[in-house]
């Protein structure tokens, strides 16, 4: 027999099922309240931070865009100057006008926001003599449109002309600090260059070139120069046979090179490169210079740049319309003379 209690019991169980459902509903609807509340206040930050979002993707795009290396078949074109050599026999090219893309090269380095700086010694006569042209022209002319640092190296900046410089150009004075134990001048200007290359320039620029100051800028001096390591051809030597070029030719000499070898003759108004580049140069012409004043033997600049750059070899080779002697007559494979270099200085 059932006890009268168990209807009561079973209508009592059924009240609490629909109470806990009805709970669990207003739980339920809660939860979706929350979410809802959330995925708006998300979506609240998404639209205020969407352009900071967008900024910062496109920087990631950006950084991804400047690590696709550039190459030569991208900007450099040798076919387009069958009248004259334009690429070494490493695989260097020589860059002539009409081989190389400027507008992919400006794309590529716009990019990467580089720096260039411009070393030039300056002292004695050469200062009154070429100085203030050389600046006015470099300003003009050389790597427009990029940021540019011009180290003038001085031992006397009373004479220093008045310098007025473009857009995202500026200059950096540097004080030639003698020693009565060296007298070449051009040691002189590379053992200082080397103190200021340690002590902040491979830190302001992503590229230096050092050039002496009897030139003119006369054409736009580019992005297209740029390398790791960049040598300049002699007009004068250029088109003569390499049997004829002038390398330092005595054997004991730390510049030697023998009859029957190297490959251009360099000329020592334009070098260039990066500042290690640079910097290794100059620690093996120091090195060179010292051990030939130990022999007693004494040799010119150039030819250790010419044996430097024979041993090691350059990445990028100018023509000479990129440094041309305008005592000489213009050939026909000169198209754009980019320097003017005053050899008559000298």
């Amino acid at each position: 027999m059932i006890p009268r209690h168990s209807t009561n019991e079973s209508v009592s169980y059924t009240g609490q099922t629909s109470k806990g459902i009805k709970q669990s509903q207003e739980r339920m609807n809660s939860k979706w309240k929350m979410l809802l509340l959330t995925s708006f206040a998300l979506l609240l930050m998404l639209i205020k931070h969407r352009s900071r979002i967008k900024n910062h993707l496109e920087k990631i795009d950006l950084c991804w865009e400047n690590e696709k290396e550039l190459r030569l078949s991208d900007w450099f074109n040798p076919k387009k100057r069958p009248d004259v050599k334009t690429t070494t026999d490493w695989f260097a090219p020589i860059i002539w006008e009409g081989t190389y893309n400027r507008q992919v090269l400006e794309k590529y380095y716009k990019r990467l926001n580089i720096t260039i700086g411009l070393a030039v010694f300056a002292t004695g006569k050469f200062v009154d003599q070429y100085l203030e042209k050389f600046l006015q022209s470099a300003n003009k002319h050389f790597m427009i449109g990029y940021n540019v640092i011009f180290y003038i190296l001085m031992d006397d900046f009373s004479k220093l002309p008045p310098i007025e410089l473009g857009p995202l150009r500026t200059f950096k004075l540097c004080t030639v600090l003698k020693q009565h134990v060296w007298k070449d001048f051009n040691y002189i200007y590379m053992k200082n260059l080397d103190m200021y290359i340690i002590e902040h320039i491979q830190h302001e620029v992503d590229f230096l070139f050092s050039m002496t100051v009897n030139q003119i800028f006369k054409n736009d001096f580019g992005v297209e120069t740029l390398g790791e390591s960049v040598a300049q051809l002699h007009a004068w030597w250029y088109f003569r046979h390499a049997e004829n070029f002038p390398y330092e030719r005595r054997p004991k000499s730390a510049a030697f090179i023998p009859f029957g070898e190297g490959d251009f003759y360099y000329q020592s108004a334009v070098f260039g490169g990066t500042p290690r580049e640079v910097l290794a140069f100059i620690k093996e012409y120091q090195k060179g210079v010292t051990s030939d004043n130990r022999n007693g033997l004494k040799s010119i600049y150039e030819h250790y740049l010419n044996k430097y750059l024979f041993i090691n070899k350059p990445t990028k080779l100018l023509s000479p319309e990129y440094n041309w002697d305008p005592n000489f007559r213009t050939p026909p494979q000169i198209k754009h003379v980019k320097i003017a270099w005053h050899s008559n200085s000298i």
